[in-house]
């Protein structure tokens, strides 16, 4: 679990007052690289031997699976029975984002919960915007959804995310005056410290280009298909149905993010869930049977070899963003056919109150 063991060693520095960003723990030399705020959640376990932590970490992302698989059903619009919940449960922790997630140590699961929880509740919900803040003071990407809920009107929720990260970043601030200014100073830019952006780990569209073009730094090529992906995706949020705006949103964030992690697509839960509530069994199964099949860990990456990928392995290291992208395809269709089909219902309309 050496994710978790990073956030021991995160909260040990708050705790002892060393420096935040100054070290690196495992065979692997992992550094810190989120945001004060979540350092100072991590306090705790400091204090907690290393393998009730991990036991605590274990037990706790099964725990926020099952929530997971909960929350994607009532978003879905399904309604299942709590021996089908648990059933999807067990099956859903052999994902090759979930799995790893545990096998990691990882928060992936809880951050997932906080925003879908968050931004499935009813318009008007007391305080809605607000965890997909918090989730955003651990982890940036969240903060993707603020563009999201703009392009959906929804400008209070979008103020509230806003909100929520704030304080995240306040209270880090005032808690930990130097590794604040550290990190959005200068921290944050040094995506390098994250890992190589090369690696088949790497599930992000920069990852899936680097592998693609053979280079460590596909720079201007990634830059402007990122930015081409992100509008794309907020173009079909603006005119999707809710399900599909949020996964779109969600997806595109791990896209266009420089580093998502294998681990980080546990979005791929909700995802099957909504295309089972939409009568998609078998594209379910099939995408359930991608996010399983490990085809990234199946070709040869060991030291640079995932930068010298023959064309037809080059899919196998990057089911992912292909799924997202895919995904992006679907949604913007789908909404592209609503919109005709509206068009041609009110040129209908108008040709009968004529007549």
């Amino acid at each position: 679990m050496a994710d978790a063991l990073v956030y021991r060693a995160e909260g040990a520095a708050v705790a002892h007052g060393t420096s935040l960003y100054g070290f690196t723990v495992t065979a692997w030399r992992l550094p810190a690289t989120y945001p004060p705020f979540a350092a100072l959640l991590f306090v705790p376990a400091a204090y907690v031997p290393l393998a009730a932590l991990k036991a605590a970490f274990c037990v706790g992302n099964v725990a926020l699976c099952a929530l997971l698989v909960h929350l994607s059903c009532r978003f879905a619009g399904l309604a299942p029975g709590r021996t089908v919940v648990l059933g999807a449960t067990a099956l859903g922790l052999w994902l090759e984002p979930v799995f790893q997630t545990l096998l990691f140590g990882q928060v992936n699961l809880a951050l997932a919960c906080l925003v879908l929880w968050d931004l499935s509740r009813p318009a008007g919900a007391p305080g809605k915007g607000f965890a997909v803040g918090v989730a955003a003071g651990i982890k940036l990407t969240p903060l993707f959804f603020v563009p999201h809920l703009l392009v959906r009107g929804r400008h209070r929720e979008a103020l509230t995310v806003l909100a929520g990260f704030g304080a995240t970043v306040l209270l880090g601030a005032l808690v930990l005056p130097d590794a604040s200014v550290e990190f959005f100073t200068r921290r944050l830019f040094e995506t390098g410290r994250v890992g190589k952006a090369w690696i088949v780990d790497n599930q992000s569209l920069q990852g899936l280009l680097a592998r693609l073009l053979h280079t460590t730094a596909p720079g201007p090529v990634w830059a402007l298909a990122a930015a081409a992906v992100g509008a794309a995706g907020l173009w079909t949020a603006h005119r999707a149905d809710e399900r599909r705006a949020l996964l779109v949103s969600a997806f595109t964030a791990l896209l266009i993010s420089p580093i998502s992690w294998s681990h980080h697509w546990v979005w791929c839960v909700p995802l099957i869930a909504v295309l089972v509530a939409e009568g998609h069994p078998r594209t379910a199964a099939a995408t359930a049977v991608v996010f399983t099949a490990r085809s990234l860990w199946l070709v040869p990456h060991a030291g640079d070899l995932d930068l010298r990928l023959p064309l037809w392995q080059q899919p196998l290291a990057a089911p992912y963003p292909l799924i997202g992208l895919a995904v992006l395809g679907w949604a913007a269709w789908r909404a592209r056919a609503v919109g005709v089909d509206s068009q041609l219902s009110a040129r209908s309309s108008s040709a009968s109150m004529i007549r």
